[in-house]
């Protein structure tokens, strides 16, 4: 199998700066909406997703005209009742995930935000190693722990201390901002089991993550509706059309349909990240994001920067970069040589057979040397004939075994 070509320094600050951007704009358009009409949530949420829908269904009808060789591919998912019960845990996490990520964000300010989802990390190692059953590293522990440490020192201000920046009128932080943090740490723990079930999802949609994100997109704006009826966002929205003039709603339609199509382009940008970047690419730019969505919160909605959140954010992203090193430098695991390798033996004695060594003969032979393992009878003679049909052919051209070139070789 041919290794994919190296992206050039130029596609991989591309596909950085498009996450980037992708994702800030998604928070900040996110927390206006939320702030200017708090009592529409889960219709907000219900536009969004269904934009991005609308947007798959495009690329999906692209992919079928001349231009699909410039788009990425994709192309509509054949439903039936086993892929969707296998899938169902899944987009069940998603959807709650989303709602929770929500009512966290609409709780919080945007220099928050990152910190009431501080515990996302430690969760999904928690959890993956459960799934595993297998007991993770001291030094993935160490990361985890840096994490929840990080998380501990700026939320529990948030509880019991006053904001000492800026301040007029006290300064406490108020109930809704600790229920947001309590929000955040539900969407931090179903966020994780989303991550944790994700691979075995990817393999019910052919590993593609743009399909996987219809399918999530779609199953959201389905489940979204009877959330709409229950939360009474429908007597909300009838009477705020009622009271309110067609300028109160320009922020809330184009705050929706912004944010439903960055939400479709952080689908693209999270597949092309796959392709393109490599994981610590991911994390480092996934840490520059943190730090400019905090400043730029400072800046456009004037958020509070404490001591404390300094410190914690510095802590979770540091632990967040450790836990990606650890993942990035870990070692192979030792493997019992392929049996494949007898090929090249096998080419090796077609040079010269008297050049083998003992060891090498015992193999060629079809007898087990230490620390070999043999491949099965059907198989020694299937790779056998392929090989004395390359050899008859070796006489009048070059022919090539295992990747190495035998050319014009008489014995």
């Amino acid at each position: 199998m041919q290794s994919q070509p190296e992206s050039s320094p130029a596609e991989v600050a591309a596909v950085v700066v498009f996450y980037i951007v992708a994702a800030l704009i998604m928070v900040f358009v996110n927390k206006a909406v939320l702030n200017h009409t708090p009592d529409l949530p889960f219709t907000f949420l219900w536009v969004q997703t269904s934009v991005a829908v609308g947007l798959l269904r495009i690329l999906a009808f692209l992919n079928t005209t001349r231009l699909a060789s410039h788009m990425p591919q994709f192309k509509l998912p054949m439903f039936n009742i086993v892929t969707f019960q296998a899938l169902l845990p899944y987009l069940i996490m998603g959807v709650s995930g989303l709602i929770f990520n929500t009512l966290c964000l609409a709780g919080v300010d945007a220099a928050f935000f990152q910190i009431a989802r501080g515990l996302l990390l430690p969760f999904t190692i928690g959890l993956s190693a459960l799934q595993l059953h297998a007991r993770p590293s001291s030094q993935i522990l160490l990361a985890a722990g840096i994490v929840s440490v990080g998380f501990l020192i700026g939320s529990t201000p948030t509880f019991y201390y006053n904001v000492t920046s800026s301040l007029t009128s006290g300064g406490r932080i108020s109930h809704e901002s600790a229920m947001g943090l309590v929000y955040g740490i539900i969407s931090s723990f179903i966020l994780s089991v989303h991550a944790v079930l994700k691979k075995s999802a990817l393999g019910h949609v052919d590993q593609s993550v743009i399909t996987l994100s219809y399918c999530g997109n779609l199953f959201m704006t389905t489940l979204l509706v009877p959330c709409i009826i229950l939360h009474g966002e429908l007597s909300v929205i009838h009477k705020k059309f009622d009271t309110e003039s067609t300028t109160y709603w320009t922020p809330f339609i184009i705050g929706s349909l912004v944010t439903g199509v960055f939400g479709f382009l952080l689908g693209i940008s999270h597949s092309l990240s796959i392709k393109v970047t490599s994981p610590i690419t991911h994390m480092f730019s996934s840490a520059a994001k943190g730090v400019i969505q905090t400043l730029l919160g400072i800046w456009i909605f004037g958020d509070i920067m404490t001591l404390s959140r300094v410190f914690s954010i510095t802590i979770i992203t540091s632990g967040t970069v450790y836990f990606t090193f650890l993942q990035t430098r870990a070692k192979p695991k030792h493997r019992l040589p392929k049996a494949n390798v007898k090929q090249d033996i096998e080419s090796q004695a077609l040079l010269d057979p008297s050049d083998l060594s003992e060891e090498k003969k015992q193999i060629f032979e079809g007898k087990p040397g230490p620390g070999w393992v043999v491949r099965s009878e059907h198989e020694e003679h299937v790779e056998l004939d392929v090989l004395r049909q390359k050899s008859e052919k070796a006489e009048n051209g070059p022919v090539a075994l295992n990747g190495f070139a035998l050319g014009n070789i008489k014995s």
